[in-house]
């Protein structure tokens, strides 16, 4: 190898679990002369020529214990079948990440917050910062359509920023460093957004709002390059730990499968903790600064506290696993798939569509099957064609998810509005959508500790596609429920349909929107976490900051479709918005679940999928492709013992 110390490569090359596998019975090693000696299930003696078969692998090491280079026990075909799966313990470095992003949505969510009242509101009487004191918060007045719009603007372009920014990981900066680049530019837009709250700078409202987009645009690149790599980040030091399923014994005596997916959705879910202390503490916070100092402070703790994030990375940057960029893999991706088309497309959509959904589809662009033809560019193996077109079935889960967010996007612009129309008997309207993380890290817990666990030991299948499909239908009910208060602001406001710009409110408690928060946070819990699980586990590994990042174009794609929205965002019109929005997610719902409800059969041997050895030029000089290679040579072996490969012959495109 050119360069790296052995400990680098090995590291990068294969996990420490993934390197060579022995087959031990009763902790004796399986060799070809015992092997010669050994007799079949059916009795009959098994001869040298033989033992190379996968079959006699098979019938000799099937029935023996599986053990890893550090003592670990691979489960049998047998135990995969009949052994209850559990969670395996999370490490402390895992933590200290969910503890940056922590801090980030801190700093997001106590900055943008506050968007809406300072933007749409004009700064009271006498508070030059802005601050209302007894009274509503404001700053530039530009009304709550320029207030939606800014902020949807925003949202579009916070979350088109993950595609670049998982682009550029998978390809030159690897994980860490764009994290780090994001920080950086995060940190200047926080700086500006600061700078167009000043009093002073208040007074010329022109070069106010200026300053303000300018440092939109920064802060939007920063949270875009810190979202598409952070979360898949977090998932990779477990992975690196243990990345397959191994068999432990309980202190009850219960032999159990301690398994990897399961563990990554419990890591996610407590991720997604995290992010809501920050989001909840964040929005608190500043929503009181906003009120009784004025904006200028709002905006500068959040960017003060930022400072921690590149702190925490600095100071556990060598405890972790930092798996480095493989080059142009989006390229080769998509000339991969461009080369299936090829071969399958026809003037007919229908009938493209079909191919495309045949086993052959991919199957055909594999390199064992182009052997000599296939093109220069293809230097990957048959696994990564695999990967690839698992990673495309992720990407087209995410189709559905623009409307999904629908109705999650008017938690920080319409609701914080309709809340500023009710009683609020002394709340800051823009508190009151604290109920959305508060329920989070209420209920996330309870289905951490107790309710998935129970559904486990019941044996209970709950997958991906079945969660996603019950937070479509609590997004639902959350636009009914503000549909629903809506039409009574209506009618029991002194102003009848006119109710945003009536001085008195409806006697009617601004708690009353609890419900629809409440949902909002069960459709987070069943979709949005499940949306960053299923990015990590069904992503080609080189190519997970990307596919992190369409997930996150999905936000963007449904900010921009919420644009169209706008005109309804204002008297009288907004219970044909809160209704047509629920309308438009019922009938995603239906579509998501039709389409894919089908490919929860799938999920398991999706998941089972053999590693691919890629290795490309941004990385040829710490990757040891012997070791690699070696490594992936024990994993088919285990495979073949466990029956996965059998399990994934019947897979289809």
């Amino acid at each position: 190898m050119v360069s790296g110390t052995s400990a680098e490569k090995l590291r990068v090359s294969a996990p420490a679990e993934s390197l060579p596998v022995s087959a031990a019975p009763h902790s004796e090693t399986v060799t070809a002369a015992d092997a010669v000696n050994e007799t079949g299930s059916a009795g009959e003696k098994i001869t040298p020529e033989q033992v190379d078969g996968a079959e006699v692998v098979g019938r000799i090491v099937q029935s023996d214990i599986l053990r890893g280079p550090n003592g670990e026990i691979y489960p049998t075909a047998e135990e995969l079948l009949t052994l209850r799966p559990v969670r395996g313990k999370i490490g402390w470095v895992i933590y200290t990440i969910a503890i940056v992003e922590m801090v980030e949505r801190f700093s997001y969510y106590g900055t943008t917050t506050i968007f809406t009242n300072f933007i749409q509101f004009p700064r009271p009487e006498g508070s030059p910062s802005g601050a209302g004191y007894e009274g509503q918060s404001g700053a530039m007045g530009m009304g709550q359509q320029a207030s939606t719009g800014l902020t949807l603007f925003h949202s579009f372009w916070a979350y088109l920023m993950p595609l670049l920014g998982g682009y550029l990981s998978d390809t030159y900066w690897g994980k860490y460093k764009t994290i780090n680049v994001g920080i950086l530019s995060a940190t200047f837009g926080h700086v500006l957004i600061v700078i167009s709250a000043i009093p002073a700078v208040l007074d010329n409202q022109r070069g106010s709002l200026g300053t303000f987009i300018i440092g939109l645009l920064f802060f939007g690149v920063g949270v875009g390059f810190f979202k598409s790599n952070i979360s898949p980040l977090i998932a990779e030091q477990y992975e690196a730990k243990a990345p397959r399923a191994t068999v432990e014994t309980l202190p009850s005596g219960e032999r159990v499968i301690v398994d990897p997916h399961k563990t990554y959705a419990i890591i996610y879910m407590r991720y997604y903790f995290f992010i809501n202390v920050g989001v909840l503490f964040g929005q608190v916070t500043m929503v009181y600064a906003e009120k009784y100092v004025g904006f200028w402070l709002a905006f500068l703790l959040p960017t003060i506290l930022f400072f921690l994030c590149p702190i925490v990375m600095v100071i556990c940057r060598n405890k972790y696993i930092r798996n480095p960029p493989t080059g142009s893999v989006a390229s080769k991706a998509t000339g991969l798939w461009a080369l299936a088309m090829k071969k399958h497309w026809s003037w007919s959509p229908v009938r493209t569509v079909r191919n495309m959904r045949s086993g052959d589809f991919w199957e055909a662009v594999k390199p064992s099957r182009l052997g000599d033809s296939k093109p220069k560019w293809m230097t990957f193996d048959d696994n990564w064609v695999d990967e690839v077109r698992r990673g495309f079935k992720a990407c087209t889960v995410f189709i559905f998810y623009p409307i999904f967010w629908l109705p999650y996007n008017q938690l920080y612009n319409n609701l914080t509005s309709q809340a500023a129309t009710l009683r609020l008997d002394g709340f800051p309207n823009d508190l009151v959508n604290n109920l959305d993380p508060i329920a989070l890290i209420v209920f996330i817990p309870l289905f951490d500790k107790f309710f998935y666990p129970w559904m486990d030991r019941a044996r209970i299948r709950v997958t991906p596609i079945r969660k996603i499909a019950v937070g479509f239908i609590m997004a639902v009910l959350a636009m009914i429920v503000a549909a629903l208060i809506q039409h009574y602001i209506y009618v029991q406001s002194p102003c009848g349909k006119n109710a945003s710009s009536c001085d008195t409110p409806p006697d009617i408690s601004v708690w009353v929107q609890t419900p629809a928060y409440v949902l909002i946070a069960f459709s987070e819990i069943g979709a949005s976490i499940t949306g960053l699980e299923y990015a990590f586990t069904k992503a080609p590994k080189n190519m997970r900051g990307l596919v992190t990042g369409m997930f996150w174009f999905a936000q963007a794609f449904s900010a921009a479709v919420a644009q169209a929205f706008v005109p309804f965002a204002e008297d009288p019109l907004l219970v044909w918005l809160y209704t047509t929005i629920a309308i438009i997610t019922t009938i995603g719902g239906i579509g998501f679940w039709f389409t894919f409800r089908n490919l929860d059969r799938e999920e398991e041997e999706l998941n089972a999928l053999p590693d691919s050895v890629f290795v490309g030029k941004q990385n040829m000089d710490i990757i040891d492709v012997e070791a690699a290679r070696a490594a992936e040579m024990e994993q088919q072996k285990l495979r073949h013992i466990q029956g996965l490969d059998k399990r994934l012959q019947g897979v289809s495109a």
